[in-house]
């Protein structure tokens, strides 16, 4: 009896000892991320030829503590390495596991090369090679607390490499996962005919397929570690092999079970009929171009096992949701009496197909957790719900989630009107009007930005995704916008690949049109899109007061309150911001509305410090300054609250004797200290009636606007 370890992905455990048991071995004993068994020579050629779901499979020659470099060599040292392999053979060390001593693999891995190479030496023979790529023996070193395990990579490279697959699609799926996933659905106890809509390159199919013929995994691979292993027997091997292809030839006469695969892509469709071809199972799959929302069931029942694309293989987040929706409705209204298992890493994913889930379990997609769900439909199932009455988790409709579509059709009924009548075509179109769906959702042109406010800390994180996902789900089609022009920002660090962090690195600009003005948009780049449309009326107020007149604008962002002075007849127009970035844009804004000369001036410097320094006198003073700002360009942090005062008493010696300050800033419960203006001989009168649009007119607390004049 020999000792082995199989390893394979975390999650597999369970079900990689149930087939190794199945296949004959003793002693099997679940690890993490594998499975120790013992087994005699042969049989270890039999489970190298038929496991399905190890990755690799290690013969195991010493296991024993190590706490110092030189316990890992002396353990490494002891073993008689010219028994294992030749000195003619190149070698390598595979080593796994760091902590305690072992700051990094590559020490471990060098110390066992080392004691290997000494060994050969001092028993009075050359060294062998050592090998970085496809060496001809491979030695296993795994560390894990205190302990070490050496052997010999008995499977040779991994086992999810069946032999058949010609190229790979994107995000392929690996075999042994595919595998896992038949196993773990059941499928392979019970096979059943079998559709994939999302097939790719055919893996699961294939799979499957392999298993209903009986056709080993490891039956077109041409290389094993044993091959060079001093100890191997070929006889035995090829007895092995000869009863592997016979039975393979057998079983796929006898296969009844029928087998359907489509993707949209038809590059992919063509790649897996040459793997199924390679792998001798391609007169049983049925492969076909389609998106997966036209496919029909091919069979009045039977089973759907899929991995729908997630995250990066798609667009955006609402595409995703949208889809995901619609397979849902899909399932339920023309699969019924089918059982469905769908692999996915996102769980907000899953919870949008409105599917009550049998079984929830979780499996690795390389170093991505994932869960992989088991759905049964009612044979009588159907389904007739448009995506804005969203169903809540447990089936039944959402009254919040309706209502919430409801009131996003009422506001856009509203003010499409009105801002057509305005000569808008940017505004906001829900701002937290429904306290449970905590979002504004601003309309730039065709398009939606939706950005998330900050949850109460007692609200649990999944529930703020879940209605986050019903936003999503319910946009589209409560104002008739496509999803792909549905984008979402987050003021709070998603962790991982989430799918709220940006997908698309593509620039997205526009141009918008604000009573005449001309703006450019990135919807994509950055936070904020260059435009507060808070200030709509503000900059109009600005541009009405500009004729003739000298115009500073601080805190100048884009600039777009300076486009609205210039084109309000300015004589001259001062743009101040700390960003070059920014007045980049601002002069890519004056451009658009083919505004140029001397008379426009553009200046990087921290607005705080040019006031300080500035001996200049303006008609017209603008600003509209942070509400709290720490940068490091700046030597004092800011915070218009406590500084507003020092702020508006130097800005006050920039003035003409009938100039005027327009002050504005978005802090809530901000208080204006107007005694102190006073007293320097000024007049404060609060414009917030003035300046508020009709879209912000639900939230007035975040716009704070004052002319300031000379008393």
């Amino acid at each position: 009896m020999l000792n082995f370890f199989a390893a394979a992905p975390r999650g597999y455990e369970y079900a990689l000892s149930l087939e190794l048991a199945e296949l004959g071995a003793s002693e099997v004993k679940e690890s993490v991320a594998g499975v120790y068994f013992s087994a005699p020579l042969e049989l270890a050629y039999r489970i190298t030829l038929w496991s399905r779901l190890a990755s690799r499979i290690i013969m195991v020659i010493y296991k024993g503590p190590c706490e110092s470099p030189e316990q890992l060599y002396n353990a490494a040292y002891c073993i008689d390495w010219q028994t294992h392999f030749s000195n003619k053979s190149s070698f390598s060390i595979d080593f796994h596991g760091v902590g305690g001593f072992i700051k990094n693999s590559q020490f471990g891995a060098l110390k066992v090369k080392d004691a290997v190479v000494d060994r050969f030496r001092d028993d009075g023979c050359e060294r062998p090679n050592v090998a970085r790529v496809d060496a001809d023996f491979k030695i296993d070193a795994h560390y894990r607390r205190g302990q070490i395990t050496l052997g010999v990579n008995f499977s040779g490279p991994a086992l999810h490499q069946r032999g058949y697959r010609a190229t790979t699609g994107e995000a392929p799926l690996k075999e042994n996962l595919a595998a896992n996933m038949l196993v773990r659905s059941g499928w392979k106890q019970e096979p059943q005919d079998l559709l994939d809509p999302f097939c790719g390159s055919g893996t699961i199919l294939i799979e499957a397929a392999m298993m209903a013929c009986d056709i080993a995994p490891a039956l077109y691979r041409t290389k094993f570690g044993f091959q060079k292993w001093l100890r191997h027997q070929e006889s035995v091997w090829q007895e092995l092999l000869a009863e592997a292809k016979a039975r393979a030839s057998l079983g796929v006469k006898r296969c009844e079970v029928k087998f359907f695969g489509s993707d949209i892509d038809s590059r992919l469709v063509a790649l897996a009929k040459r793997n199924a071809q390679n792998a001798g199972v391609a007169e049983l799959i049925e492969f076909s171009v389609s998106n997966a929302l036209n496919v029909n069931p091919p069979v009045e029942q039977g089973v759907l096992i899929t991995n729908p694309p997630y995250g990066e293989r798609l667009g955006t987040v609402t595409e995703l949701l949208q889809l995901y929706y619609q397979l849902g409705d899909k399932f339920k209204s023309e699969f019924g009496g089918w059982k469905i298992a769908v692999l996915n890493s996102d769980i907000e994913l899953l919870s949008a197909l409105k599917l009550k889930a049998d079984k929830q379990m979780k499996m690795f997609n390389g170093a991505l957790e994932c869960a992989f769900n088991l759905y049964t439909l009612h044979a009588q199932s159907t389904r007739r719900i448009e995506p804005s009455q969203v169903l809540a988790q447990g089936g039944e409709i959402s009254e919040v989630a309706a209502s919430f579509a409801n009131r996003i059709k009422k506001n856009y009924k509203q003010l499409s009107k009105w801002a057509k009548r305005e000569g808008i075509d940017s505004y906001r179109l829900y701002d937290a009007d429904i306290p449970e769906y905590n979002v504004a959702v601003d309309k730039y042109l065709d398009y939606l930005v939706i950005q998330e406010y900050s949850a109460p800390k007692a609200i649990p994180e999944a529930v703020t995704k879940r209605r986050l996902t019903d936003i999503l789900l319910v946009l589209p089609n409560a104002i008739g916008v496509e999803p792909d022009k549905i984008i979402l920002k987050t003021r709070e660090r998603q962790k991982g690949s989430n799918q709220y962090q940006k997908l698309d690195a593509k620039k997205l600009e526009l141009n918008t049109i604000e009573y005449g003005a001309k703006f450019k948009l990135n919807l994509q780049d950055y936070l904020d899109t260059g435009l507060f449309l808070d200030h709509r009326l503000t900059r109009k107020l600005v541009g009405e007061k500009a004729k003739g007149r000298s115009v500073l604008n601080l805190f100048a962002y884009t600039g777009t309150a300076s486009v609205h002075a210039a084109l309000g007849g300015a004589k001259s127009v001062t743009t101040v911001d700390m960003s070059n970035t920014y007045l980049n844009w601002a002069q890519d804004n004056f451009a658009l509305n083919g505004l140029s000369g001397r008379q426009y001036q553009f200046i990087q410097s921290d607005c705080l410090q040019w006031i300080a320094d500035c001996q200049e006198k303006y008609d017209l003073i603008f600003i509209d300054p942070p509400t709290f700002s720490n940068s490091k360009r700046m030597e004092d942090s800011f915070d218009v609250q406590r500084d507003h005062v020092d702020l508006l008493t130097g800005l006050v010696k920039l003035l003409n004797p009938n100039g005027e300050i327009i002050f504005s800033n978005n802090k809530r419960k901000f208080k204006m200290d107007s005694e102190a203006i006073t007293a320097l001989g000024f007049k404060v009168t609060n414009i917030d009636d003035q300046t508020l649009p009709l879209d912000y007119k639900r939230n007035p607390q975040i716009h704070n606007t004052w002319l300031i004049t000379h008393a």
